[in-house]
């Protein structure tokens, strides 16, 4: 047999032979390289819907459906999302009564939602985020001045609010720190952070024993963001436009404030509207939306120090309340509550300068973006 196999390669033509594993390496190329695909899910307030668009390798967003919330008939202020950790499971907040988590499956196929259950929040929510192990949902609510935690059921479907815990005035974001053993709710209108110690064994909330962090008043503290090395963390205030940069102390979740800069435009007038903050993945920029001037602005990190450096602002969509950043950390989606379209942008990758590439139609009053990237 070795011998016949041996006879059978020396009568093969060798450019037979080099044509063939050409076509086997390109073959397998082209399925690893079509392996990764990234989707962009847009909350529309108004239109009590889902957004969700396949972005290509060069930013082109292709549109691929629009998700309907079952059960829900009036619109909300705000539609926050959250994908579960697994990336299998959408969760919508609806702010209109009666309050739900509308939970959806991911099709990993092709990105697209397919409604699995509604489960009750403890109020119109702002904010909603999984937990890292996947298994509860945490939410923060305005109007209600509270946060709450509802364990997540094996399907994804959020289950009766098993901790409702008062706050002061205006709670506006609730999330877990990089290790999960810390949550954290901004206080916009008591401008101040409150911590809680969180076992994600028993799903379980405590008042930490950090005293609550205060920030200057009437600033409005509202969204944040951890660095992912974990030693920073950065918060955006809605009613004076800062952004404050702290070090985050994982063992004791200590926050201790480093820089204070702004996100409003050179040359602003005006009263601030501050909205949202997001961090490239791999630490090194970090931006923020600003609804006054429907401006995002762009800063430079120091990984060693924490601090930032603004790069500059750019005009955006109007009334930006959300954006997002893709995996890659090469493109940002912004969406305008009052354009009713979405923005995509170049990330430089060596100054953090945003380049606007194309705008897209979405659904009424979108105010928030999550991006997803699908082996």
């Amino acid at each position: 047999m070795l011998s016949s196999t041996r006879c059978i390669a020396s009568r093969t033509p060798r450019a037979a032979i080099v044509t063939t594993l050409f076509a086997v390496l390109t073959l397998v190329s082209g399925v690893q390289a079509g392996m990764a695909e990234t989707f962009a899910y847009v909350g529309n307030a108004d239109s009590n819907d889902i957004s969700v668009f396949k972005m290509t390798e060069s930013g082109e967003m292709i549109p691929v459906q629009t998700a309907a919330f079952k059960g829900v008939d009036k619109p909300g202020s705000s539609t926050p999302l959250a994908i579960t950790p697994d990336h299998r499971v959408l969760i919508a907040g609806v702010r209109s009564q009666p309050y739900l988590a509308v939970s959806f499956a991911i099709d990993p196929r092709n990105g697209q939602l397919s409604p699995i259950g509604n489960g009750p929040l403890a109020d119109s929510m702002a904010n909603i985020a999984v937990d890292r192990s996947g298994k509860f949902l945490f939410s923060a609510s305005y109007g209600g001045n509270k946060v709450a935690l509802n364990p997540l059921n094996a399907n994804g479907v959020a289950g009766e609010p098993k901790q409702v815990i008062p706050t002061g005035l205006n709670a506006h974001a609730f999330l877990p720190s990089p290790d999960n053993r810390f949550v954290f709710a901004t206080n916009l209108g008591s401008d101040q952070v409150l911590a809680f110690a969180f076992d994600a064994t028993t799903g379980t909330l405590t008042p930490s024993d950090l005293p609550a962090h205060k920030v200057p008043e009437k600033s409005g503290p509202r969204h944040f963001v951890f660095h992912p090395g974990g030693k920073f963390v950065y918060l955006l205030h809605e009613l004076n436009g800062d952004v404050a940069a702290f070090t985050f102390e994982a063992k004791s979740g200590a926050w201790d404030e480093i820089q204070r800069t702004t996100a409003l435009p050179e040359g602003f007038s005006g009263k601030p509207w501050a909205a949202d903050i997001h961090i490239t993945p791999d630490g090194r920029f970090l931006y923020a939306s600003e609804r006054t001037t429907s401006t995002l602005t762009a800063y430079k990190i120091d990984g060693s120090s924490g601090k930032l450096t603004t790069i500059g602002s750019v005009p955006t969509e109007k009334q930006p309340r959300g954006f997002h950043i893709d995996l890659s950390g090469r493109y940002l989606a912004a969406v305008g509550e009052l354009s009713d379209s979405m923005t995509i942008y170049a990330i430089d990758q060596s100054s953090g300068a945003l380049a606007k590439l194309k705008s897209y139609p979405t659904g009424k009053k979108p105010n928030w973006v999550e991006f997803l990237t699908l082996p």
